[in-house]
């Protein structure tokens, strides 16, 4: 693998940032600065943070990017919740978009879980 680019949990995040930025023009305008900005600064960070942890490297570096990664999904998961709870999105949006970040959460343990065993077998051979 040559790239961030390469990666599926990357590929996720990317592919959520781009609907929540396509979401958001739904929102209401005084919202622009507030709930709006907050979604958008998440969502980019998922993805942000998985390139910046396959960049470096170090398991432990790389590792405390993704958590990081991971922590940035799960914040656009309450942001989704704070939509729902305006009625800016209905519960089937809610669900889908919540279940693309799960997925994105997923993608980032197995990488996690890969590096470490990367990392392991460099240590123990």
């Amino acid at each position: 693998m040559n790239s961030f680019t390469d990666l599926d949990a990357w590929k996720k995040a990317r592919v959520l940032r781009n609907n929540i930025a396509d979401l958001i023009k739904s929102f209401p305008l005084d919202e622009k600065y507030r709930l709006s900005d907050q979604i958008i600064r998440s969502s980019r960070s998922i993805g942000n943070n998985i390139a910046e942890g396959h960049g470096r490297f170090h398991y432990a570096d790389a590792a405390k990017f993704l958590i990081n990664a991971r922590g940035s999904a799960a914040e656009t998961i309450d942001h989704l919740i704070v939509t729902l709870d305006n009625n800016f999105i209905d519960e089937r949006i809610f669900e889908s978009f919540k279940e693309n970040c799960e997925e994105c959460m997923k993608l980032i343990n197995g990488y996690v879980n890969y590096l470490r065993k990367q990392a392991d077998n460099k240590t123990n051979p």
